[in-house]
């Protein structure tokens, strides 16, 4: 059967079998899944960017044009030896089951076809036909155990050249691991804070994630999230005469964007509610702020949320560049947010 365990997909991935042509990576983890699927389409060495040679399309949209993937998969590239078709937001969708498994029958030569799956149960339509494929390969993503979490915080922070004292890896694990995007996100959050320092302490971590720091700041960040200007300015300006640093609040900002883009994800890609991806939501969300969040996600788009997380990051370094300006380049950047929050309340 053409699957991989996995411990065994990063594996496959360093050196991909050119004989298989339609790709299927699914799981729980959605970060994990778009990572590995990031890495084998820049593992085919075309270029990304190049809409003739890369074609991106939605499951729903094979859905709603049956044969468009088969078709596409058929057609001689102009520009370059091989073709990339990459379908996202794949569950067991008909229409996209039957053009898979005619692919699977009779494999383009010239083509590969990358499928991002979602928690794709064992016998599946969709995940039956690659697994039953000769020429095609299925291969999981789930949740990081121990091993993983240490090979992604010893890749991020030796980048960063960081090194980690074991209290602190420690510490940091126990609050890794649910989703590879939320992790990566606690990681780049880590490093921004953590810039020009050569080693991660555990006051680090403690600063960075500690519950108090977390409670602390819900009120602003739920202010932020919700577009409601008065409250965020109200309780930043308490959190910061209370003698507390701008950078827990940035910090906590961006611990809830990434949440949020879990969730949106979670939306997208299986069609559920916003009830529903927060209900499901690890670590789950406290009952007190469940309609807060779950407005949130009905305003902010993925594209609204990726701007926000690259803003948060950005500032955060900054902050830690000029600390006499921290609170006011803070405020600033959050504020720039509130306004992204009311415009989707709108």
């Amino acid at each position: 059967m053409a699957q991989k365990k996995a411990h065994e997909v990063d594996r496959w991935l360093a050196k991909p079998e050119q004989a298989y042509r339609v790709i299927l990576i699914y799981g729980p983890d959605r970060g994990l899944v778009s990572e590995r699927a990031r890495r084998f389409a820049a593992g085919t060495g075309l270029p990304l960017d190049d809409p003739f040679t890369v074609v991106r399309i939605e499951a729903n949209e094979v859905e709603q044009q049956p044969g468009r993937l088969a078709d596409e998969a058929q057609t001689v590239p102009m520009f370059s030896d091989q073709r990339l078709i990459w379908v996202k937001g794949a569950g067991n969708q008909k229409a996209l089951v039957s053009d898979v498994t005619a692919l699977i029958a009779e494999p383009p030569a010239d083509c590969a076809i990358l499928i991002e799956g979602g928690d794709l149960r064992k016998g599946s339509s969709l995940r039956s036909a690659v697994e039953r494929g000769a020429g095609a390969m299925a291969l999981p993503c789930y949740a990081d155990d121990g091993r993983g979490i240490d090979a992604v915080i010893d890749e991020t922070l030796g980048g960063a050249g960081l090194k980690i004292s074991l209290e602190a890896r420690q510490l940091l694990k126990a609050n890794l691991g649910g989703d590879r995007l939320a992790t990566r996100g606690e990681l780049e959050k880590l490093t921004l804070y953590c810039a020009g320092a050569s080693e991660v302490t555990p006051e680090d971590i403690r600063l960075l994630i500690g519950d108090v720091a977390g409670l602390s700041s819900d009120e602003a960040v739920d202010a932020i999230i919700s577009g409601r200007f008065q409250a965020f300015d109200s309780a930043f300006q308490r959190f910061l005469a209370a003698g507390n640093p701008p950078f827990l609040v940035l910090s906590a900002t961006l611990r809830q964007i990434h949440a949020l883009q879990v969730m949106r994800t979670a939306m997208e890609s299986k069609g559920v509610s916003a009830s529903a991806a927060v209900a499901g939501a690890r670590p789950p969300v406290f009952f007190s702020r469940r309609k807060t969040v779950e407005n949130a996600l009905g305003r902010w788009s993925s594209t609204a949320l990726q701007n926000a997380a690259e803003r948060l990051q950005a500032t955060i370094l900054r902050t830690r560049q000029k600390p006499a300006l921290a609170g006011s380049i803070a405020r600033q950047a959050l504020l720039a947010l509130t306004v992204e929050g009311a415009r989707g309340r709108r």
